[in-house]
């Protein structure tokens, strides 16, 4: 007679877990670890969790999924040190977060956590996050030899000009006075021309990066994140240059709440760039933040693009009336009307007459319509001075940089 043994299958070895205050306050996240884990995964409490990892099964696990809502921000301590632990032991974590504020999320992100999708989940948003946990570590970048980018070189010796870009309304093209700013900032003089700095502070939408072709750097994040321990190297280890022209602090690769840097970390960064550069250039979200006063006090200039219509003229009025309000310095403002009527367009300058005179302002600067070559100098990712040398908006925007140098040295040689 013959015995036949029936094996029992061994139970698949865990591989992920969900840690939550109640998992069945999250059940999409139910649903959707079961699609993609079987019945590999299992469920902790933010206690059990930690214990969990000191036990020998825990050598099987990848990944923690940390589900949590406004009710755990009171135990964010607890959930801080799990993060720090599971990272630690090389397990990694995702934040799946219904109604949790930005700042807890950017604690949490900053201490270990490596990806945030938000709940109630969208769709496959858990799949592409494990997705991007099972991709290999990037190569550890190897630095360059100090002789191969001698334009980033900190100096520490200087006191640069501090000149931002705020427009008034979507579209006043900011963005593009700002970059060609910059860069006809740093190539007015045949040689011993300005070291000029472009910082990106729209951390949402920011496009310099876009403008100039440039890539954008983790470092970025990291800068903002721990501004207390930047110094000059680190600073200019985040920059990049374009043609060893302009040197950019670009927006971070993701998308970032404002209110992610306080105006302490902005002062921060100003601080370094001004000991750095000569100018430094600030391309400003159109949202008015708390650390907008921060950029306004320290500007020597503070540039606001505007367009002849009303839109521009309501956003105008709005703002000099907030900062009145706040006893700030509404002075410093120095409007540019973008897209300005031509010489012979009489009745288009009797309507920028009556709007800084309905306004009360000064409209100081009319630059000139570029027409299609200022979008297509962007698509390109190229200044207009090299992509289209002879467009009327690049010929205003240099006549005011070749003024600012100007003013500069006769400050200097006052002094």
């Amino acid at each position: 007679m013959t015995m036949t043994a029936v094996l029992q299958p061994e139970p698949a070895p865990i591989t992920a877990c969900t840690v939550s205050r109640d998992v069945q306050n999250f059940d999409l996240l139910i649903e959707d670890m079961e699609t993609e884990l079987g019945e590999s995964w299992g469920d902790l409490g933010f206690a059990d969790a930690s214990a969990f990892l000191d036990q020998d099964e825990a050598e099987e696990l990848k990944f923690f999924a940390v589900a949590l809502d406004s009710q755990d921000e009171a135990n964010l301590p607890e959930i801080t040190a799990l993060i720090t632990k599971a990272r630690d032991k090389g397990v990694k974590v995702i934040l799946i977060a219904e109604d949790v504020s930005p700042i807890v999320l950017h604690q949490l992100l900053h201490n270990g956590a490596d990806d945030f999708v938000p709940y109630p989940l969208p769709e496959n948003a858990l799949h592409d996050a494990i997705e991007r946990l099972n991709k290999p570590a990037p190569a550890p970048v190897q630095l360059a030899p100090q002789a191969a980018t001698p334009t980033l070189t900190a100096t520490g010796d200087r006191d640069g000009v501090v000149l931002a870009v705020h427009g008034m309304a979507g579209g006043t093209g900011a963005t593009t006075f700002a970059v060609n700013l910059a860069y006809e900032l740093a190539t007015q003089e045949k040689k011993d021309n300005p070291r000029v700095c472009l910082i990106d502070l729209d951390f949402q939408f920011g496009s310099t990066a876009t403008f100039l072709d440039l890539d954008r750097k983790e470092a970025v994040y990291e800068i903002l994140s721990d501004t207390a321990s930047m110094d000059s190297s680190a600073f200019m280890a985040a920059l990049q240059s374009y043609n060893d022209k302009i040197h950019v602090l670009t927006a971070p690769a993701e998308m970032l709440p404002l209110d992610i840097a306080t105006p302490d970390d902005i002062s921060a960064v100003l601080e370094v760039a001004r000991a750095n550069f000569d100018f430094v250039v600030i391309d400003m979200p159109t949202t008015v933040c708390a650390w907008t006063e921060t950029v306004l006090d320290a500007a020597q200039v503070y540039f606001a693009p505007i367009e002849l219509d009303m839109r521009s003229a309501q956003n105008v009025m709005r703002m000099i009336r907030a900062l009145k309000s706040e006893d700030l310095p509404y002075e410093k403002l120095r409007f540019a009307l973008n897209r300005s009527p031509k010489f012979t367009d009489l009745s288009g300058k009797a309507r920028v007459k009556r709007m800084a005179e309905g306004l009360d302002i000064d409209i100081e600067l009319m630059l000139a319509n570029g027409a299609k070559q200022v979008s297509d100098s962007a698509d390109h990712g190229q200044p207009l001075a090299e992509f289209a040398p002879k467009n009327p908006l690049r010929r205003d925007i240099q006549k005011l940089a070749q003024s600012l140098l100007e003013l500069v040295k006769s400050a200097e040689e006052a002094a």
